[in-house]
């Protein structure tokens, strides 16, 4: 079994890095465009450094990370790292397993890359980087953001195309943020003592999704074939009519490339609003009188609230609502409007609770609300290691 390993998760426009060891966070690294400038923030046994570096480096940026570790006496050598880590987002059944990353695995993956690339495409581009670091001497494991959702049932899981066209090109709902849920629901056990039978995940973050799960197992997830459906997101369209794609693909005259940018870059928060898809930008925009921001806000809190209709329905109601992510767990005022208004569901918010937005886990459910309300902040990194250490057992 792996003692210790290195987690890697890779964005557009940024790199999260974590090292493991015997189950202790002992190291993280995230490097962050700025403009122009490359940001590496560290923190090493738990004091943070900051610091600019070469915007060159940024596809060097493993190297970088393996050769801090070394220095800062993290490891000896670059040769006792034992396994590597890396979350995959990937639709197929072939990206629904936890598995190691061979050849036939990458070639694969590019197969895959046309139907996400924005998602897939760094990740792919950083295992390359990783296996010519390493000269697979050591394991990279990709580790499937689908794969928590394999237990969504077949009716949540089809679109109504025809069926030979559903399984002959493997057309279904995978679902996504499945890592984050799963480091959610072990929370929930450990806060808890128990796994609420029906709990709500409101993952609202650049990215957003909405989880629906039963005794602990998904049963759907507002994402879809691609990370691209569901909610209004940062820059991410969200539900769209089909027609509106093949009108606006002529109108606008944009290739099939084009128009991935479009929906996965130019929508959203930041289409909405013409301006930001930082949401408190949107509130001071909002407080200053604009009506876009104003307009954004109200639509993206909207489809949150459909959502999570939608997911009670599924569940038959809701024991356990959770806010996770960069916008449920910072933003109080957008979860006090997501919240009004749901006490038909058993859903009441106490106001001086959620206005605390301090600490890791908050409860900020009244006393007189039938389902529990949590705040978690979730930790993929950490859910990463566990499933590296567990296939290395």
């Amino acid at each position: 079994m792996a003692k210790n390993c290195l987690i890697v998760n890779t964005g557009s426009a940024s790199k999260k890095y974590s090292f493991y060891n015997e189950n202790e966070n002992v190291y993280t690294a995230h490097f962050e465009k700025e403009g122009e400038s490359l940001i590496l923030s560290e923190t090493i046994n738990g004091k943070k450094e900051k610091k600019t570096v070469d915007s060159v480096d940024y596809p060097k940026s493993a190297s970088l990370v393996i050769k801090s570790l070394v220095e800062n006496k993290i490891l000896e050598s670059e040769d006792d790292l034992q396994a590597i880590g890396i979350r995959i987002v990937a639709p197929g059944n072939y990206f629904l397993e936890t598995q190691e990353i061979t050849s036939e695995y990458i070639k694969k993956a590019e197969k895959t890359l046309e139907k996400v690339p924005l998602h897939l495409g760094p990740a792919l581009e950083e295992v390359k980087n990783l296996k010519k670091i390493f000269n697979d001497t050591i394991p990279i494991i990709g580790v499937s953001d689908s794969v928590f959702h394999k237990t969504i049932p077949d009716e949540n899981r089809i679109y109504s195309i025809p069926i030979n066209d559903t399984r002959e090109f493997e057309i279904y709902r995978f679902g996504y943020h499945g890592i984050s849920c799963q480091s959610i629901i072990s929370q929930v056990k450990d806060i808890l003592g128990y796994i609420p039978e029906k709990t709500v995940v409101c993952h609202l973050g650049g990215g957003a999704s909405i989880s629906a799960i039963l005794k602990g197992k998904s049963i759907n997830n507002s994402m879809g074939f691609t990370p691209l459906e569901g909610l209004t997101m940062a820059t991410r369209v969200g539900d769209i009519d089909p027609g509106v794609v093949l009108y606006l693909s002529e109108k606008l005259n944009k290739s099939h490339n084009e128009l991935e940018k479009y929906f996965n870059s130019q929508c959203g928060l930041l289409g909405l609003s013409g301006k930001s898809d930082d949401m408190r930008e949107l509130l001071k925009g909002e407080r200053e009188g604009d009506n876009d921001c104003k307009l954004a806000l109200k639509v993206y809190k909207e489809r949150v609230r459909e959502n999570i209709s939608k997911m009670a329905t599924n569940l038959g109601g809701i024991d356990l609502l959770v806010f996770a992510g960069t916008v449920g767990e910072r933003s109080y005022v957008q979860r006090e409007r997501i919240c009004e208004g749901m006490e038909y569901m058993g859903v009441k918010l106490d106001k001086k609770k959620n206005n605390l937005n301090e600490g890791d886990v908050l409860d900020i459910g009244d006393e007189n609300s039938r389902a529990k309300i949590l705040i978690i902040k979730t930790n993929e990194m950490e859910e990463i290691a566990k499933e590296v250490y567990k296939l290395s057992d």
